[in-house]
């Protein structure tokens, strides 16, 4: 039997939806301060919509996108939840057509080379 959407979820639920062992998200708790699920008696934990979508977030960050623990926190610290990266190589103000060709065939020839065209 599925819950109505935005229910609470038990530590076993969650723990499940996320293919996890249920000491992980105990373990998050410990790591992500913003992290905190209601907890009745005997500590059983309920994880409001909030906690669920912090621990999915969490979850993508860890085990999708392979940040460590800390780059995690610093990138929920973020405004928008995401890290700010900079880009490989300065992007360069503006192109005419005539320069942005001639860069993209450079682009090509290297990606060529690169794959032994």
């Amino acid at each position: 039997m599925e819950k109505v959407e935005g229910a609470f979820l038990t530590i076993s639920e969650l723990a499940g939806e996320l293919g996890l062992p249920q000491h992980i998200l105990r373990y998050w708790e410990t790591r992500f301060p913003k992290l905190r699920p209601l907890q009745r008696s005997g500590n059983r934990r309920y994880y409001r919509p909030a906690d669920v979508a912090l621990a999915r977030r969490i979850n993508q960050l860890l085990n999708v996108e392979g940040f460590t623990v800390k780059g995690a926190q610093k990138a929920l610290e973020e405004p928008n939840g995401a890290p700010v990266v900079a880009p490989a190589k300065p992007v360069e103000p503006c192109m005419d057509d005539a320069h942005l060709i001639e860069r993209l065939q450079e682009i090509r020839t290297t990606l060529a080379a690169a794959i032994g065209d």
